[in-house]
């Protein structure tokens, strides 16, 4: 008998037995604490912080998910080294959830996500991209690719956290260019908009992902009724999937165990 269920006996004492029972199984099933929803990590755009997807946690948390920021303050320094810090995030997340996460990533915060899925699949149920052009790092507007280089010049300076020229010519690049592009083996979301003047809606349509169209501008994308009428549906299909494989797994263990 569960602590709640103790307790509520106590108040019932007074009962005949069969509705004794029946009120302790009642009450207790009422006292319970109801299972959360999968966890989220919700990733911000270039030069944004968390507070930028608030609208999106909110909506993500009103439905029953976990949903946290990416901790990363702004998305502005090296790409590997946002990585690194959002996987620690991640496992965090995970260790919290008991559970591998969704991973939701707007503009570049989708090119970090997606990183962080191919390198550590373990820890990420799904991933969603909104307005990331992961087929070309460099295919933005160029200028948001003048803001980037501007960076480098202050890094160079001697302000510290911001892109260098590795970002953009060097291994680093590279390496995250070629990661932007490998295969997946999450189930994937890319939310694209022809009207973006931002991402091109063509670098946005990920051959690993499921491909959605909706309408809007760049920064407009997070506060479009039409993406959360593409993610509702999505990500419960998700969660679905998940605790059907949770069901599953949890048998297999009894078998093993018995």
């Amino acid at each position: 008998m569960t602590t709640a269920a103790r307790y509520v006996s106590r108040l019932v004492r007074g009962l005949g037995f069969a509705a004794r029972e029946q009120a302790v199984s009642l009450i207790s099933g009422l006292l319970r604490t109801a299972p959360a929803g999968p966890g989220v990590v919700v990733v911000p755009g270039f030069a944004c912080a968390d507070c930028a997807l608030t609208v999106t946690s909110t909506w993500l948390t009103s439905r029953g998910y976990q949903a946290t920021g990416a901790g990363i303050g702004f998305n502005l320094g090296c790409t590997t080294d946002l990585v690194t810090r959002l996987v620690r995030r991640v496992e965090h997340h995970v260790e919290r959830t008991s559970r591998p996460i969704v991973l939701l990533g707007h503009s570049r915060g989708g090119w970090l996500s997606r990183r962080v899925a191919v390198h550590r699949p373990d820890l990420v149920r799904a991933l969603v991209m909104v307005g990331s052009p992961v087929l070309d790092p460099l295919g933005a507007n160029p200028r948001v690719l003048a803001a980037a280089r501007l960076l480098t010049r202050l890094n160079a300076l001697g302000i510290d956290g911001l892109l260098d020229n590795d970002c953009f010519t060097g291994p680093c690049f590279r390496e995250n260019t070629a990661a932007l592009t490998a295969p997946l083996s999450v189930p994937a979301l890319a939310v694209y908009s022809r009207e973006d003047r931002i991402a091109p809606w063509e670098l946005c349509r990920d051959p690993h992902a499921e491909c959605v169209e909706v309408t809007g501008g760049h920064a407009d994308l997070l506060l479009n009724p039409e993406l959360y009428a593409v993610l509702e549906p999505w990500l419960t299909d998700q969660a679905a999937t998940e605790a059907r494989f949770g069901q599953t797994r949890d048998v297999a263990r009894a078998v093993a165990h018995a």
